[in-house]
């Protein structure tokens, strides 16, 4: 199918505070449009900034040809969690009529691990960093209560763990959840491990990746940002959706 004639992509952001962060997600939103060029790509908020996600979709008026209504939610979050679970079924459900899908969420996935790995390398991370036994890796993750956000933090800190020759990579969370950044960085301190990195793992700017990076005794990496990792993960999730929808691909898993 054309891009041109495909469902509208709704890229779901969380919103912040922090200007940067909707320049940030502005930024990968037009590497998205650069990879697919003719897909109508729009954005949309939880909270806290405009446009929010009620508004997008309740104004969505489809590019040429393209199906009238229809439209696939990619939110720009990195696991599972209430937003996943409810936020998006409710905002897809608001919309009579509407044939809209909600694509898996960013993480845990290889890509996503590729940026990090990049963002480390820009902060500092050399690859004789992980040879030695004295280089650990705390990723920084928003937290959520829902255990399965936990799940696919660690899923994806082990996967960076291998990505970066096994040195020790522990999840840790701003809020809701723990370890905290600070109660990680003593661990690994007490094991031995004097070198450690903190790992942004947030999709743009904020106050949390702030407090994060302020824990490191090394170096800390940006926020994956508009990575062209990112970008491309983006357009996958896309594309899975339109196959099979999250919502049945979960399904499908729970009864195997």
């Amino acid at each position: 199918m054309p891009p041109n004639e495909r469902p509208t992509l709704v890229a779901v952001a969380h919103g912040s505070r922090e200007p940067r962060a909707l320049h940030t997600v502005i930024e990968l939103l037009d590497r998205v449009r650069e990879l697919r060029p003719g897909l109508d790509v729009r954005l949309g908020h939880i909270e806290l900034n405009q446009p929010l996600l009620d508004d997008t979709l309740a104004g969505l008026a489809p590019a040429p040809h393209a199906r009238d209504g229809a439209a696939v939610l990619v939110p720009l979050l990195l696991g599972r969690g209430y937003h996943i679970k409810h936020d998006l079924p409710q905002a897809a459900a608001a919309v009579p009529g509407a044939d809209i899908r909600i694509a898996a969420p960013l993480g845990p996935h290889p890509l996503l691990v590729e940026a990090l790995c990049s963002r480390l390398a820009d902060a500092g991370w050399r690859p004789g960093d992980g040879a030695g036994r004295s280089a650990g890796v705390v990723l920084a993750a928003a937290g959520s209560r829902d255990p399965d956000s936990a799940a696919d933090a660690r899923t994806t800190a082990a996967m960076l763990s291998e990505r970066l020759g096994g040195v020790p990579v522990v999840a840790a969370y701003a809020s809701a959840a723990s370890p905290t950044v600070p109660a990680a960085v003593r661990a690994l301190t007490a094991r031995g491990r004097h070198r450690i990195a903190v790992a942004s793992y947030f999709a743009a700017p904020g106050l949390f990746a702030a407090r994060s990076a302020a824990a490191t005794p090394w170096i800390a990496a940006a926020p994956l940002g508009a990575h062209p990792a990112l970008a491309r993960l983006l357009l996958q999730r896309y594309d899975d959706a339109l196959t099979v929808p999250y919502a049945a691909q979960r399904r499908e898993l729970a009864s195997a």
